[in-house]
């Protein structure tokens, strides 16, 4: 068994960079990434090895995560839509990039949950093929293959809603 803060150095930029495609928070991916090796500590005794260090981690991190999601559903901040509404400015520019960006993700959300999972790690996370196959526990060409794929069916059903 590896050290921990050998683990945390060389985990915590996938464990962060994974909430952060999650939350679209730095503050909150960083919290979570912090309570998810605080986790780990106090439960490192249940790694049984089945699994690579970093899909146990990330898998701490998502569980984190769909607590801290369930706690936000029901509590709809009013702050979260006033910064949301200060942040659109009035700039064409920001208006058109946050259309093509709402556009994209309203898409995604056909695809199915593993495609999608890559898709979210591959454009918000800014992962590489590598780290997202690790991240998932599958191979890089996993990762690679699956993302090509989910842009094929973004680009198909694009050219669908222009007919």
């Amino acid at each position: 068994m590896q050290d921990i803060e050998e683990i945390y150095k060389k985990y915590f930029a996938t464990v962060y960079k994974y909430l952060f495609c999650l939350t679209q928070n730095s503050d909150i991916a960083e919290e979570l990434t912090q309570e998810t090796f605080y986790r780990a500590v106090k439960k490192i005794d249940t790694f049984k090895g089945n699994c690579k260090i970093s899909v146990w981690l990330c898998q701490i991190a998502k569980n984190l995560w769909y607590d801290e999601y369930k706690k936000q559903t029901k509590i709809k901040s009013i702050d979260e839509e006033e910064t949301f509404l200060v942040a659109i400015e009035n700039t064409e520019d920001i208006a058109i990039s946050n259309n093509i960006k709402l556009d994209l993700f309203k898409k995604m959300q056909l695809l199915d949950n593993q495609t999608k999972e890559v898709m979210y790690l591959r454009l918000t996370g800014e992962l590489s093929f590598k780290e997202i196959g690790d991240v998932l526990n599958k191979t890089e060409n996993w990762a690679r293959v699956t993302f090509y794929r989910g842009k094929q069916k973004l680009r198909e059903v694009g050219k669908n809603e222009e007919l």
